[in-house]
C-alpha cells in the first residue's frame, strides 16, 4: 500500500512541474480613441505556441494593419492595438500551448472617446426673432454632460423657457433677441474621468431692418417748379443700405432726383403730375430687407358742391342723404353722426364703386367717384340730428353739415311707475315725453280727464318735456291707477302710474344693549319694512321696570345702527324699546330689552377732535363727552407736548362744562401729542389721545422759487436787508427821543455836544426797568374766559385769573393768588389756553409776578 501511494504522489509532482502559466501585463487597459497601446503576454514554462485571440474569438493573424501580434522570444508575445476605435473594445485572450498542455489569460480592453468638439463654429449668426440653434457638436465616451454659460453664469433652462439644451447638446434660444448677443461657453464634462473642455462661441444677432417713413404721404403741387422731399429712416444690424425705387426702377442721382449720402432722403425736383405715385424706400442687410411706401400726391383741395337737409318720419322704409364733392385726385367722402363715422372704405372711382354697410344693415354708404350717399333704413327717431359730410384727399379736406328731421309719435320715457304717499301729503307723479312735433299730455283716471271740476286736490303742471300730476290724497279713493297719454300728429302713447298708500314702518330689532354707568349704547337693525317712504326718526324709550316710559326721538341717518341713551342711574335695571317713524307715522315698538347699568366708576375717555385755526400754530382741541361713570364730571385735565421732547407742558384744568381748549403760541411745523382726561369723584379716565402737526411757518422762505413772475432768492434777500435796515433806523430814532441812547445820541453828544431830548440822569435809569424778564425757558400759560364777568367762589377762594395773570413761576409750577404753588383751576364755562414765550416781559408794578 505504501508503494502505491508514493507512486501517485510522484506522478502528481511530476505533472505540476510540467504545467504552463500565462500572465498579461497590464491586466486591463483603457485606450482613448485614436491612441495606440500594447499588451505583453508572458508564459512561465515551456510553450511551443503563444497566440492572441480577438474579442470575436478569432485568432489574430500577423497581417492585420490595426492589431499586430509579435513574439519577441519563446516566452513572450506582444499584442499591439494601433489607432484604437470603438470596435477595438472587448476581451482579448492569450493562449499558450505545449503539446497537450494549454494555459490562457485574458485582458479587457476599454475604448473611450476623449472630449472632442466636432463642430463649434464661431461666430454663429442668427436673425432676431428666429429660434437660434447654437451648434456645439461634442463626442466622447461616455457621452459628455453639456453645460452652457453666458456672461459668466450658467444658463438656467428651468428658469427661462426661451432656453433649451437639445439632445444633441446644441443650445436653442427661442425668439432670440439682440440682448442675447455675446460670447457663449459650451462646456463638456465627463464626471467619471474628471475630464472637461470648452469652446467659446460668439453669437451675433442680425436685426432685420426697420424702416419708417417720416411722412407716409407727401403733398405737392404740379407745374410750379416746386420740389418734394421723400424721407425714411432705417435701422438694423448690420447697418442697412437704403435705396429708392419707383415703378420697379431703382433711382439714381441725376437731373431729376437727388439722393442723400446715406440714401435716406430722396429729393424730386420740378414735380409734375407724372411724378405722382408710390415710391418705395428699401432697407437691406444680412438679416433681410424691409420696404416702406411713400406716396407722392399731386392734387387740388376737395370741395363739397351739394348737400341738402332731409325730412323723414319714423318707421319710413328709408331715407337717402347725398353728398357731392370735387377735387383732384378724387376725394374720399365719409359721413359722421354724433360720435359714429360711416365711411366707404377705400377711395372709390368711376369704375369701382365702393360700399359700407353696418352690422344690422340699416345704414349703408355707397360711393361712386365724387358722389357719396348715406342710406338709412327702417327710420328711428334716434336718427334725427346733424350729419357731417367730409370730403378728404391727401392735401386737405372739406366738410359740411346737413340736418335730418325725423317726425315720430310720442314716447314716454321709463320712470318709476309706483309712488307711495299718505293722506294729506302731496305726491308728484312725473310723465317725461319725447316727441316731434311736440306732444300734448293728458292725465286721466277711470276714463275721466284730470283735473276735473270735482277734484280740488289734483293739479297738473307742464314743462316742454315733462308733465307733473300733483295729488294730495284726502281719502282712500285717491289711491290707485293714473294714466298719462301723450299725443301729436304722428300718434300717441299711454302709460299707467300707481299711487300706493304708504304704511308706517315695522319695528326695529334691538340686537344688543351695551350698558355703562350713566349711558347705554343700543345696537339695532333697520325695520324689515319701511312702509314705502323713508324713515326719518327713531324713538327710543326706557324705564325702570313697572314705571312710566321715558322717550327721545333721534333723526335717522344713513347706515345708522346705534343710539346712545344718556342720563341713566348706575347699578340700575332698565327696559328699553324702539320704534321707527316715517312720514306716515310711527310704527310698532320692538319688544322690550332689559339691561343693567354699571356701578359708579371713573369716566370713559373723551373723544378728541383737533381743528387748526386761521393762524397755523394755534390748535383748537374739542372733546366729546362720553360716559361720566355715574358721577358728574368735575373737570377736564389737559396736557400736551411736542412729540420730539420728553417733558410735558404744565397740566391745565378746565371746567366740567367746557367743550374745547385753545392751544396757541405753538412751534411751527411740529407734531404735538395732546391728552385730555375726564375726572369725577371716582377718579380719572383713561386719556383721550390725539396727535397733530402745526402748519409750516408762513414767513419761511421756500428752498425753491418758481421761474415765473415770482421774485428770485436774491431779490427776496435784498428786500429783507432793506426792511431790516429801516427797522434799525426806526429803533435808533425812537431810542434817541425816548431814552437818549443809540447811534444818533452818540453822534449828538460826541460831535455836536448836545444832550438828547428828555434826558435824565443815568443813575435814575439804572436798575429801574419798567419790565422784568423771566429767564425761565418754559412758556407762560394764560387762561382766557369767554365770559366778561366771573363770580368769586365762596370761602374766600382765590380770585379767578384774568387775561394777563401769569399762572406759572419760572420753574413751570402753577401759582395761586396768595403766592403758594398749586394747580390752576378755571371755573368758567369755556377756557382758552395759550402758551406765551418765556422771554416776554412780565407785568410790573402792582401786578402779580410769577
Amino acid at each position: 500500500m505504501l508503494q502505491i501511494r508514493d507512486l501517485v504522489w510522484g506522478l502528481l509532482f511530476a505533472g505540476c512541474a510540467a504545467a504552463i502559466q500565462v500572465q498579461i501585463t497590464p491586466t486591463q487597459g483603457e485606450i482613448s480613441v485614436g491612441e495606440s497601446k500594447f499588451f505583453l503576454c508572458e508564459v512561465v514554462g515551456d510553450a511551443k505556441d503563444i497566440d492572441w485571440f480577438a474579442p470575436s474569438g478569432e485568432k489574430i493573424l500577423p497581417n492585420r494593419p490595426d492589431v499586430i501580434v509579435s513574439r519577441t522570444d519563446e516566452a513572450t508575445a506582444t499584442l499591439t492595438i494601433y489607432h484604437a476605435n470603438v470596435d477595438s473594445a472587448g476581451i482579448y485572450k492569450c493562449v499558450a500551448r505545449s503539446g497537450d498542455k494549454e494555459a490562457q489569460a485574458t485582458v479587457q480592453v476599454k475604448i473611450f472617446q476623449k472630449i472632442t468638439f466636432d463642430s463649434a463654429p464661431s461666430p454663429q449668426e442668427f436673425n432676431e426673432g428666429d429660434d437660434a440653434d447654437i451648434v456645439c457638436d461634442v463626442v466622447s465616451s461616455p457621452p459628455p454632460t453639456i453645460i452652457w454659460k453666458h456672461k459668466g453664469s450658467r444658463i438656467q433652462v428651468a428658469k427661462d423657457v426661451r432656453y433649451k439644451i437639445m439632445d444633441n447638446g446644441h443650445l436653442l434660444i427661442r425668439g432670440i433677441k439682440k440682448i442675447d448677443e455675446g460670447m457663449y461657453n459650451c462646456e463638456a464634462r465627463i464626471m467619471a474621468r474628471g475630464e472637461i473642455d470648452f469652446r467659446m462661441i460668439k453669437v451675433i444677432v442680425n436685426v432685420l431692418p426697420t424702416i419708417r417713413a417720416r411722412l407716409s404721404e407727401v403733398n405737392a403741387t404740379a407745374d410750379i417748379a416746386s420740389s418734394a422731399l421723400l424721407a425714411c429712416d432705417a435701422d438694423g444690424f448690420p447697418e442697412p443700405t437704403v435705396t429708392w425705387a419707383h415703378n420697379n426702377v431703382v433711382l439714381q442721382t441725376d437731373d431729376k432726383y437727388t439722393l442723400s449720402d446715406d440714401g435716406s432722403e430722396l429729393l424730386i425736383k420740378s414735380v409734375k403730375k407724372v411724378d405722382e405715385g408710390d415710391y418705395t424706400c428699401i432697407a437691406k442687410n444680412k438679416a433681410g430687407e424691409k420696404s416702406e411706401e411713400v406716396s407722392l400726391n399731386v392734387f387740388v383741395r376737395p370741395k363739397i358742391t351739394y348737400l341738402d337737409n332731409q325730412t323723414a318720419s319714423e318707421f319710413d322704409e328709408l331715407v337717402t342723404l347725398t353728398c357731392e364733392a370735387s377735387g383732384d385726385p378724387t376725394p374720399a367722402i365719409s359721413w359722421s353722426f354724433q360720435n359714429t363715422v360711416f365711411t366707404e372704405g377705400e377711395q372709390a372711382s368711376w369704375t369701382r364703386p365702393d360700399k359700407y354697410e353696418s352690422l344690422d344693415r340699416n345704414i349703408v354708404v355707397r360711393s361712386h367717384a365724387r358722389v357719396s350717399s348715406l342710406t338709412l333704413k327702417n327710420i328711428l327717431f334716434t336718427y334725427a340730428g346733424e350729419y357731417l359730410c367730409t370730403a378728404t384727399n391727401s392735401i386737405g379736406r372739406d366738410n359740411k353739415h346737413m340736418y335730418l328731421e325725423v317726425r315720430y309719435a310720442p314716447k314716454i320715457l321709463p320712470k318709476n311707475v309706483a309712488m307711495h304717499t299718505w293722506e294729506g301729503n302731496a305726491a308728484n307723479i312725473s310723465c317725461e315725453v319725447e316727441a316731434h312735433p311736440a306732444a300734448s299730455v293728458v292725465w286721466s283716471r277711470d276714463g275721466l280727464q284730470l283735473p276735473s271740476a270735482n277734484t280740488t286736490n289734483v293739479k297738473v303742471y307742464n314743462t316742454p318735456t315733462i308733465s307733473y300730476l300733483e295729488i294730495t290724497p284726502d281719502s282712500q279713493y285717491n289711491f290707485g291707477t293714473y294714466n298719462c297719454t301723450a299725443t301729436n300728429v304722428m300718434g300717441s302713447e299711454s302709460k299707467e302710474f300707481v299711487l300706493i298708500q304708504a304704511d308706517v314702518p315695522s319695528s326695529p330689532v334691538i340686537e344688543e344693549v351695551e350698558p355703562f354707568s350713566s349711558t347705554a349704547v343700543v345696537s339695532f337693525e333697520e325695520p324689515d319694512s319701511i312702509g314705502g317712504v323713508p324713515i326719518i326718526k327713531y324713538r327710543v324709550e326706557w324705564r325702570l321696570p313697572g314705571q312710566d316710559w321715558t322717550g327721545k326721538e333721534y333723526h335717522a341717518d344713513d347706515e345708522m345702527t346705534t343710539i346712545t341713551i344718556v342720563g341713566l342711574k348706575p347699578e340700575t335695571t332698565y327696559e328699553v324699546k324702539m320704534s321707527a317713524i316715517n312720514g306716515k307715522g310711527e310704527g310698532e315698538s320692538s319688544p322690550a330689552s332689559t339691561f343693567r347699568t354699571e356701578p359708579v366708576r371713573e369716566p370713559t375717555a373723551p373723544k378728541l377732535v383737533v381743528k387748526v385755526q386761521e393762524r397755523g400754530n394755534i390748535l383748537k382741541v374739542n372733546w366729546i363727552k362720553q360716559d361720566d361713570g355715574g358721577s358728574p364730571i368735575k373737570h377736564y385735565l389737559v396736557r400736551y407736548k411736542a412729540k420730539h421732547v420728553s417733558d410735558w407742558k404744565p397740566e391745565i384744568r378746565v371746567p366740567h362744562n367746557s367743550e374745547y381748549v385753545m392751544l396757541s403760541g405753538l412751534d411751527w411745523n411740529t407734531e404735538y401729542e395732546i391728552r385730555v382726561v375726564a375726572e369725577n369723584q371716582q377718579g380719572k379716565s383713561e386719556p383721550g389721545v390725539i396727535s397733530y402737526r402745526t402748519a409750516t411757518d408762513p414767513t419761511t422762505i421756500p428752498d425753491e422759487v418758481g421761474t415765473g413772475s415770482a421774485l428770485g432768492t436774491g431779490a427776496i434777500v435784498g428786500i429783507l436787508i432793506v426792511v431790516f435796515f429801516l427797522l434799525l433806523v426806526g429803533v435808533d430814532v425812537t431810542c434817541y427821543f425816548l431814552n437818549k441812547c443809540g447811534l444818533l445820541m452818540c453822534i449828538a453828544v460826541n460831535f455836536c455836544g448836545k444832550a438828547g431830548p428828555g434826558a435824565k440822569g443815568k443813575d435814575i435809569e439804572e436798575g429801574q426797568a419798567a419790565f422784568t424778564k423771566d429767564e425761565s425757558k418754559e412758556p407762560i400759560v394764560e387762561v382766557r374766559t369767554e365770559e366778561e364777568q366771573q363770580t368769586p367762589s365762596q370761602g374766600g377762594a382765590p380770585t379767578e385769573p384774568n387775561e394777563t395773570t401769569p399762572l406759572t413761576d419760572p420753574d413751570g409750577k402753577t401759582v395761586k393768588a396768595d403766592g403758594t404753588k398749586g394747580e390752576t383751576e378755571v371755573k368758567n364755562a369755556t377756557a382758552e389756553v395759550k402758551t406765551v414765550p418765556s422771554e416776554a416781559p412780565q407785568a410790573n408794578g402792582n401786578e402779580s409776578k410769577a
